[in-house]
């Protein structure tokens, strides 16, 4: 991709992102700053500061690349990102932030008295948080390598090492002026191109996206095979490929579909459509993206920032809005991808229709370079955002409970440690699908701490041996699914559609496991239960009294 304004683009945000966090550095002095920013946080900087981070590089490329491979059938997951919040609000925000603990596990500790407990929740917490970080820097790699032809590496280490020195000199006070900026930069970053696209396609004549068969080229397309493939045409004609064939397509042509010898990444792992299999990951789906959202601990430590429940609540209501209206956009994206460029659908590139799809329907002219750098810049602010907020929770727990007690020297040597393995995974496993990573991230959040904040929120009778099996047995069997579809052989039929969507099992196990282990240590409720559970549900005036007010 030939667009000399791309490379300045990233490098102004970069240096935005810096000059920011170094701001923040200025303000950020105590411990409480690192960690939680001194409770200081407004609903309204917090919610865009969520918004942030919560739009990471699953949201920005892996949606469109979603829609435009698979269409309508993966339209629930912009949905259950969104609607997550909704959950969130209901059951966990401001209780949890009434609970005034630093981290989830500091809640676990309040709440149920436990140290293994708490040295749980830590693992998971690491877990959760490198499994989500680890799509955002191959997100930019892949970022950086479609729209400059630069190594995949570099992308990966530059964000890695952004984002490490801003949340190792400010901490959360200073990712939170970082973070509130780049939700906006995202959300004009995919606006203003979607305008001039939108006027684009009606100028052509308003195109269909797909012809009854399925999508066409919209253009006259050189399309270059990059594995030995199979391609099967509607008319069932197969053609046989060699690896970097180049293919002459014309306009009105249907676009085959492919399947690659050596593809690393196994059957296609959503399994959409009608039959069992493929209903059962869409629930499964579901039901991650919408409990994933209250497990995932950079989301939850957020509400840590705001002065009290009440504010809490009221973020989450303006999160709603702002990650709703954002999702518009890369359903938008992949939906007009599949008019201007179908032949992602042919390199399996589907990840990049955001950065490639500007060029491709304005053409090589000012307006198309500038906006495709626009939205190169945009990408970029998305995993600089995500990335901060990950390892900003990461190292949060690193430095309170494995290395030290909080302060600041602390927090700075475990942001060091939590950024390294994140950047050296990356480096090492560049194969994988962002939004099927993702995916599984919410699916172990799902499996885990949700049931955890919903039940010790909600239930006296919760125990810590409860909360440890529960934990254990969905966070674990989430964990284990993850593992084996990264690392194992390729699946097919049932046992993929089981373990790359694991939700619709593991979350109700981890449920059940939680439930019927409290009920058999009852003897073991905490003491204090009842001054705990005052504290999470009774409104600030009552505890603080007419002063408060």
């Amino acid at each position: 991709m030939d667009n000399p304004y791309v490379v300045p683009a990233i490098v102004v945000v970069t240096l935005v992102t810096v000059g920011i966090g170094f701001y923040g550095l200025k303000l950020a002095r105590t411990t409480s700053d690192f960690l939680v920013a001194s409770r200081s946080v407004s609903p309204t900087w917090n919610a865009a500061a969520i918004g942030g981070e919560y739009l990471s590089a699953a949201s920005f490329l892996g949606v469109a690349g979603l829609i435009l491979k698979y269409g309508v059938d993966v339209l629930w997951y912009p949905v259950g990102f969104a609607a997550g919040y909704l959950a969130l609000l209901l059951f966990v925000a401001a209780p949890l932030r009434r609970s005034g603990a630093f981290t989830l596990p500091d809640f676990c500790e309040l709440r149920l008295g436990s140290r293994r407990l708490r040295r749980l929740a830590t693992a998971f917490v690491v877990f959760i948080g490198w499994l989500y970080l680890v799509p955002q820097l191959q997100g930019a790699g892949l970022t950086l390598t479609t729209v400059t032809g630069q190594p995949y590496a570099l992308g990966a280490l530059l964000v890695g090492a952004v984002v490490t020195i801003n949340v190792a000199l400010g901490g959360m006070r200073a990712i939170t002026f970082v973070q509130a900026f780049q939700y906006w930069l995202k959300l004009t970053a995919l606006l203003i191109p979607a305008i001039f696209l939108l006027l684009q396609w009606q100028a052509d004549g308003r195109p269909a996206v797909a012809a009854p068969d399925g999508p066409v080229f919209h253009a006259a397309t050189s399309v270059v095979i990059e594995h030995e493939a199979t391609l099967t045409f509607p008319d069932g004609a197969t053609v046989v490929t060699r690896p970097g064939q180049r293919l002459e397509f014309a306009a009105g042509d249907p676009v085959p579909d492919v399947s690659t010898v050596d593809d690393t990444r196994g059957p296609d792992w959503l399994l959409p459509g009608d039959n069992e299999k493929g209903m059962f990951a869409t629930y499964s789906l579901i039901l991650a993206t919408f409990l994933g959202t209250m497990g995932l601990p950079h989301v939850l430590v957020r509400f840590y920032t705001n002065p009290d429940g009440n504010a809490a609540r009221r973020t989450t209501l303006v999160v709603l809005a702002l990650v709703g209206l954002f999702y518009l956009l890369p359903t938008l994206y992949g939906v007009l991808g599949r008019v201007y460029t179908p032949q992602l659908l042919m390199t399996g590139r589907t990840d990049a229709v955001v950065v490639l799809l500007p060029g491709a329907a304005l053409g090589g002219g000012l307006t198309g370079q500038l906006l495709a750098a626009l939205v190169a810049a945009g990408a970029f602010a998305a995993f600089l955002s995500s990335s901060s907020g990950l390892l900003t929770s990461v190292a949060g727990v690193i430095s309170t409970d494995v290395i030290g007690r909080g302060s600041v020297r602390d927090f700075r040597l475990a942001t060091v440690v939590a950024g390294v393995a994140p950047i050296v995974l990356s480096l090492t496993i560049e194969t994988l699908d962002v939004s099927q990573v993702v995916g599984l991230a919410f699916a172990v959040a799902a499996s885990s701490f949700c049931p955890l904040l919903v039940l010790g929120i909600w239930w006296r009778g919760l125990t810590a041996r409860g909360a440890a099996a529960g934990v254990l047995a969905g966070g674990g069997a989430a964990g284990g699914a993850v593992l084996l579809t990264v690392l194992g052989p390729p699946l097919s039929g049932w046992p993929a559609a089981v373990v790359s969507q694991p939700a619709a099992w593991t979350v109700p196990l981890a449920f059940a496991v939680m439930v019927a282990v409290s009920l058999a240590s009852r003897s073991r409720i905490p003491a204090d239960v009842g001054a705990v559970m005052l504290r999470l549900h009774a409104p600030e005036s009552v505890l603080t009294g007419p002063a408060r007010r």
